[in-house]
């Protein structure tokens, strides 16, 4: 019915929210070892160079944690969570299995969530994720 899509379109010119995108990446040197993390949300980097010892699959995981923690600081409602760790952004979203230490990390996730919706996780390209190129600046 044409009307009711209509009614749905907004009026040219008007404004509309944007989902904010918010990019994690993490890594480590060696593997295992020193971890770091970054987190970029409106052009801004939030970058921990010194995130503990462990695998560069702990290092994703903390830093998709700490994206999450910054959403909810910041009180947003729509938002992405973007990264380019495929493992990760699939055992968040429940695709995957989490095991080992990826599996107390989910938990430390899902904690964070609690009741409400989950939040939308999606995997980009490496060259894409802003939080990656972040990290690479030294």
């Amino acid at each position: 019915m044409w009307f009711q899509r209509s009614a749905h379109r907004a009026m040219p010119g008007a404004m509309t929210a944007r989902r904010t995108k918010i990019y994690f990446d993490g890594g480590c040197r060696p593997n295992p070892g020193a971890m770091e993390i970054a987190v970029v949300v409106g052009g801004v980097a939030a970058i921990d160079r010194a995130a503990g010892t462990g695998s560069s699959m702990d290092a994703e995981w903390l830093a998709l944690i700490a994206a999450l923690r910054l959403a909810q600081a910041r009180g947003l409602a729509d938002f992405v969570l973007l990264g380019d760790a495929a493992a990760v952004v699939a055992q968040a979203n429940g695709a995957v299995a989490a095991r080992s230490g990826a599996a107390a990390h989910l938990a430390t996730f899902r904690a964070l969530i609690g009741d409400g919706p989950p939040p939308r996780i999606r995997h980009i390209k490496r060259t894409q994720n802003l939080a990656g190129i972040a990290l690479a600046r030294r």
